[in-house]
């Protein structure tokens, strides 16, 4: 005859084996769950940093346009640096077309890309990143050239006289 306490080990040890496949099952779930909710978050932020860079490039593109048009004598001149923004120089009063300088929000530095006229002047900036945008249409009128492009530094944020 059987003892009752092996019979227990033995039922105990089978469902002992299913238990932990079940916990292996669970935990390769949760970690592909993990995944996927990470990959939504990454692109969540990519996009708001997006939206971000269309705003403050569009900022710095009417900055720059504003000083462009400030010019209260002599010939119209873009600014020789984006800190001439922050305070013309032209004027003996303080002058401001920025209240501060805007970090680019896709490398998250001070530093931007200057699209320079001859003479060495600011008449647009671009990001310095090289990452491809997950926006690729649906842009507004002035933006209208981003339609398609493969980097973010292909994004030229240009004032344009009318």
């Amino acid at each position: 005859m059987k003892n009752r306490s092996s019979e227990t080990r033995a039922n105990a040890a089978n469902s002992g084996g299913f238990t932990y496949l079940g916990v292996l099952f669970l935990i390769a779930a949760s970690g592909i769950a993990l995944v996927a909710t990470s990959q939504v978050w990454y692109t969540a932020q990519k996009r708001d940093k997006e939206e971000e860079l269309l705003f403050v490039g569009d900022q710095l593109r009417r900055a720059i346009g504003a000083y462009y048009g400030g010019t209260s004598s002599g010939p119209k001149r873009y600014p020789a640096n984006l800190e001439d923004l922050l305070r013309d120089p032209r004027s003996p009063g303080v002058r401001r077309y920025l209240r501060q300088m805007y970090r680019d929000p896709m490398t998250g530095g001070i530093a931007w890309g200057l699209m320079k006229a001859a003479d060495g002047t600011i008449f647009g900036v671009y990001s310095l990143s090289e990452q491809e945008p997950l926006k690729k249409g649906g842009f507004t009128r002035e933006d209208q050239a981003f339609e398609g492009k493969a980097k973010y530094s292909e994004w030229l944020f240009v004032h344009r006289p009318r």
